[in-house]
C-alpha cells in the first residue's frame, strides 16, 4: 500500500470510509472472542479505545509487512505496550494472517496460544508484554535495531495510565536522546485505569506537553474519528527531523460499543449483552457500507475507484460490483500467510587467535578480560552490549567502541531500560549483553524476559510453529561485584542476596566465575549461540589465573582443584570463594590432611550427589546468603537420597538465627572473617569435621 493517499482528495475519503468498515469488523472480532474464550473474559475497555488506532496503522498507515516471514529483518514492527488490550491485536493479526482465525475461539484456556496478554507464543509477535511499562524500552531497543535499514518503522502503544510507570519515562528519554525519528509511540488517551475507568488516578493531562519536553515530535488527534488518526500516521512518515514521534490519541475506555459494561476494563462478557452488542455494531457497519458504496458510486474518476478496489482488498474487504457500481462491503475470508522462519545459526565468526592470552598463575581484572574478548567477539556484527553508567565495570563498552561504537550503548542510570533494549536486540537475532552491578538488576524485568523466552521455546517446539531453531534469545545479564566483591560500598550494593532471588527465574543459567581464564571459556560458550538467558557473574577485583589457557567451560559441570588420595573432606564454593578453599587446602596438606576444593560456577547436580554419596564430610562455603546451601537438600532429595544433616556443614553470610539477611560495608578481609570465610577458618572447620 503506498503510503500517501492524502493528497487524492476523493481516495483519501473513500480510504477513511472502509477503515470505519474495518473498525466494525475488528470490534465483532473482540466481542466474539469474549464470549467464546473460555472464562468469557475480555479487556474490552482498553481494547475498544486501541481499535482506531490499530485499523489506521495496520489498515491505512503504510506499514511495510511482510505477513509470511515476520521475523525477516527490515520491516516494521509493532509493540503492544499496553498488553491487556490483546483482543484487538489478535483480531487485526488474524485478519492479516499471521494465523488461523480458528484460535480467536477458546482463549485464555490451558490449551489455548491466544492468552490473556500477548507473547511470541503467538504468532507475529515479537515480545510478551503484559506488566506496563516495559513495552516501550524494548519497542527503544528495535528502533535501535531498526536504524541498520533504510527504512525500519516501530510503533508502540501505550496507555495514559501506564504512562504512570517511571519506566515509561526512562524509554522516552533514551529514545529522544538517541533521536529514533523511526519510532512511533501511539498514545492510546482513553482517560481510565484499571480501578477507575473514566478518570486517572494520577492525572495525566498533560500527556502532551510531557512527550514535548522530553523531545518528541506530538501529534495530538480525536481519535474517535479515522481521518485525523490516519493522517497522524501519514505526518511519521513524511516528515523525518530527527525526533521521534508520539501521537496522542483522545478517546474514552470502551469507546465504540454501545453497552456502559463495554468500558469496564476486565469484564466476563455475558452472552446476552455480547450478542445484542454485536447486533449493534452490525447495524453500525451497515451505515457504513452504504456510506461507502453511495460514496464510490458517486466518483467519476475510474483511477480513485480502482485505488480504492486495491485498498478494499488489502483490508480484506470484499467489494462488490454489478455493473460496473458498487453494491456490497463484506468482510473477506483471513487466509493464513505466516510460514515457518528460517532457521539462525546463531554461533559468532571471529577470529580465535586474537583472543586474549591468560596466563596461569597471573592475576587479571574480569573487565580486561571482558573488554579484550569482547572487542574479538564484535568483528560479528551480531554482538550488541548495552551498559547503564557502569560500563567502568563490565569492560563490554571499553571492547566494542574498538570496532563499532554504534553497538556499544550506554542506557544511563536506567537499569529496566536497559534490559528491556537487550531483549529486543536479541529477539532479532543479535547476542546481546547488559551488564550493571548484581543488585541493580530488576526483577521484574527479568521476570517479563524469561516468560517471552519460554514463549518463543514453545513456538519452536511446536510442530510447524511460526519460530524455529536459532529464534530464541541470546542475552547475558553480566553481573558485576557478586557476593563480598563490593566490600565498602554497603549493604545496597552487596550482591549477598541476589543468586537466591534470581534461582526462582525460569529458564535463567547462573554463572559466577572466579578464574580469569574460566571466564575466557565461558565467554567462548555463550559466543556459541543458543545458550538463552544467562545471569554471569564476574568480581571486580583482579583475581589469579587457576584454570590453564584454553580450558573448556560446560555449563552444569563442577570442576576441581585440589583433589589427593587421602582426601578427608570436600569444600565446594565458587567465584571468590575458590582462593579461600584452595589457602584452606594448602595450609591442611602441610598437616599432612588432604582437602578436596570443588569450584562449581553453575550447579553440578551429579557431582553434589556423587560427593554426598562418597560420605565425605562437604563444606558449602559460600559468600553470599547460601545458593548451594539452599539447593543441596532439593537435588538429595529428587535423587531418592536420605539426607543426614551431619554430613553437611554450610558456611555463609546468613544472620545468625539462619535467616536471609544484608550484609553492610567491610573490606574483603574483615567480611571473610566476619563470616568464617577465610581460607584460615576454613582449615580450622574442615580439621573439626574430621573428628
Amino acid at each position: 500500500m503506498e503510503k500517501n493517499y492524502s493528497n487524492n482528495p476523493a481516495v483519501w475519503e473513500g480510504l477513511c470510509k472502509l477503515l470505519e468498515i474495518k473498525d466494525s469488523d475488528i470490534r465483532n472480532s473482540i466481542l466474539r472472542q469474549g464470549l467464546d474464550a473460555i472464562d468469557q473474559g475480555v479487556h474490552a475497555g482498553g481494547a475498544f479505545s486501541a481499535v482506531v488506532p490499530m485499523v489506521s496503522l495496520y489498515y491505512g498507515g503504510g506499514m511495510k509487512l511482510n505477513v509470511e516471514q515476520p521475523t525477516e529483518p527490515g520491516q516494521d514492527q509493532f509493540i503492544l505496550s499496553k498488553g491487556h488490550a490483546v483482543a484487538a491485536m489478535a483480531a487485526v493479526y488474524a485478519d492479516k494472517g499471521y494465523f488461523d482465525a480458528a484460535l480467536l475461539k477458546g482463549s485464555r484456556s490451558y490449551e489455548s496460544i491466544l492468552n490473556g496478554h500477548p507473547g511470541p507464543i503467538l504468532p507475529g509477535v515479537q515480545i510478551s508484554t503484559g506488566p506496563l511499562g516495559q513495552g516501550i524500552s524494548a519497542a527503544v531497543g528495535l528502533a535501535l535495531a531498526g536504524k541498520d535499514y533504510p527504512q525500519n518503522d516501530v510503533y508502540c502503544m501505550v496507555g495514559d495510565g501506564e504512562m504512570q510507570e517511571g519506566g515509561v519515562w526512562e524509554a522516552l528519554m533514551y529514545g529522544a536522546e538517541q533521536r529514533l525519528d523511526n519510532l512511533c509511540v501511539i498514545v492510546d488517551k482513553n482517560g481510565g485505569q484499571l480501578d477507575n475507568v473514566s478518570k486517572m488516578i494520577v492525572s495525566m493531562d498533560d500527556i502532551a506537553d510531557k512527550l514535548r519536553a522530553f523531545g518528541y515530535r506530538v501529534i495530538e488527534v480525536n481519535a474517535t474519528e479515522y481521518p485525523p488518526v490516519a493522517a497522524a500516521f501519514e505526518a511519521f512518515h513524511q516528515d523525518r527531523n530527527g525526533k521521534p514521534t508520539a501521537i496522542v490519541c483522545s478517546a474514552t475506555k470502551g469507546f465504540g460499543g454501545f453497552s456502559s459494561a463495554i468500558n469496564g476494563h476486565k469484564i466476563t462478557l455475558a452472552a446476552k449483552t455480547g450478542e445484542q452488542e454485536i447486533v449493534m455494531q452490525n447495524r453500525r457497519r451497515a451505515g457504513r457500507e452504504k456510506a461507502f458504496v453511495d460514496f464510490y458510486n458517486s466518483l467519476c474518476c475510474d483511477h480513485a475507484k480502482e485505488t480504492l478496489a486495491g485498498i478494499a482488498k488489502e483490508m480484506n474487504l470484499e467489494l462488490g460490483l454489478e455493473g460496473g457500481k458498487a453494491v456490497s462491503v463484506a468482510p473477506g475470508t483471513p487466509v493464513v500467510k505466516t510460514k515457518p522462519a528460517p532457521k539462525r545459526c546463531k554461533k559468532l565468526q571471529y577470529d580465535e587467535a586474537k583472543l586474549p592470552a591468560v596466563e596461569r598463575g597471573n592475576s587479571y581484572a574480569a573487565s580486561d578480560i571482558v573488554k579484550n574478548v569482547i572487542k574479538v567477539f564484535a568483528e560479528d556484527s551480531r554482538i550488541v552490549t548495552i551498559d547503564s553508567d557502569l560500563s567502568s565495570t563490565s569492560g563490554l563498552q571499553e571492547g566494542v567502541i574498538q570496532v563499532d561504537k554504534t553497538r556499544a550503548l550506554n542506557a544511563g542510570i536506567a537499569e529496566s531500560n536497559m534490559m528491556n533494549i537487550g531483549e529486543a536486540f536479541a529477539a532479532v537475532g543479535k547476542n546481546a549483553w547488559v551488564s550493571t552491578f548484581c543488585p541493580f538488576f530488576d526483577w521484574r524485568v527479568m521476570r517479563r524476559i524469561a516468560v517471552s523466552y519460554q514463549e518463543r521455546l514453545e513456538a519452536m517446539e511446536t510442530e510447524g510453529g511460526w519460530l524455529t531453531e536459532g529464534h530464541g534469545l541470546d542475552l547475558t545479564f553480566l553481573a558485576t561485584a557478586p557476593d563480598m566483591d563490593t566490600q565498602t560500598n554497603g549493604a545496597t550494593h552487596m550482591g549477598n542476596d541476589d543468586i537466591m532471588f534470581f534461582d526462582q527465574m525460569a529458564h535463567l543459567k547462573i554463572i559466577t566465575v572466579g578464574c580469569p581464564s574460566m571466564l575466557k571459556s565461558v565467554m567462548k560458550w555463550i559466543a556459541e549461540g543458543d545458550k538463552g538467558l544467562v545471569y554471569l557473574r564476574i568480581l571486580r577485583k583482579a583475581s589469579e589465573a587457576v584454570y590453564p589457557d584454553g580450558m573448556a567451560f560446560d555449563y552444569g559441570k563442577g570442576y576441581i582443584l585440589r583433589e589427593s588420595e587421602n582426601d578427608k573432606a570436600v569444600i565446594v564454593t565458587y567465584g571468590r570463594g575458590i582462593y579461600e578453599a584452595m589457602a584452606a587446602a594448602d595450609l591442611l596438606k602441610e598437616k599432612g590432611i588432604g582437602l578436596k576444593v570443588v569450584d562449581m560456577p553453575s550447579v553440578d547436580e551429579a557431582m553434589l550427589i556423587k560427593l554426598y554419596k562418597s560420605g565425605l564430610p562437604i563444606i558449602l562455603a559460600e559468600q553470599n546468603n547460601g545458593y548451594l546451601a539452599a539447593k543441596m537438600p532439593k537435588i538429595l532429595m529428587r535423587a531418592g537420597l536420605t539426607i543426614d544433616p551431619a554430613q553437611i556443614t554450610t558456611v555463609n553470610m546468613l544472620g545468625k538465627d539462619g535467616q536471609p539477611q544484608f550484609v553492610h560495608s567491610g573490606t574483603y578481609g574483615q567480611l571473610t572473617k566476619a563470616f568464617g570465610l577465610s581460607g584460615g577458618q576454613l582449615a580450622e572447620l574442615a580439621e573439626t569435621k574430621l573428628g
